[in-house]
């Protein structure tokens, strides 16, 4: 019996296990203020359309676990127009991180494009 294997599948969630906390530390920083979950969301939906690591549900686990590390304050505000919501707020151990995890991606980014190449992936 011959199992089928989704390597791209497979593929793109190991790719994507840091790759979604780089996204909302960076999306926050560049925020003026608290943001709920749905406008970040937006806003990198916005950037990249069809990106399946960023689909809405996926970011709010990753939103909770970078705020219990600290890494984001969060406050719950009521809303007129539905259920309360979460606000997020990067924190100044959360700017660091994100400075050394920038680093560590261009690292990476580096190694990978020499390694295949140089194509622009």
């Amino acid at each position: 019996m011959t199992v089928t294997i989704d390597h791209n599948k497979k593929f793109r969630k190991e790719l994507n296990s840091g790759i979604v906390s780089l996204v909302l530390l960076s999306v926050l920083t560049q925020a003026k203020e608290p943001m709920y979950g749905y406008q970040i969301a937006k806003n990198i939906e916005g950037k990249g359309e069809n990106v399946p690591m960023m689909k809405q549900g996926a970011l709010y686990p990753v939103l909770r676990s970078l705020a219990a590390a600290g890494l984001l304050d969060s406050h719950v505000d009521p809303s007129i127009t539905g259920p309360p919501r979460r606000y997020y707020q990067i924190t100044d151990s959360g700017m660091q991180t994100l400075s050394e995890w920038k680093k560590i991606w261009n690292e990476t980014k580096t190694f990978i494009d020499n390694i295949i190449g140089g194509e622009n992936v």
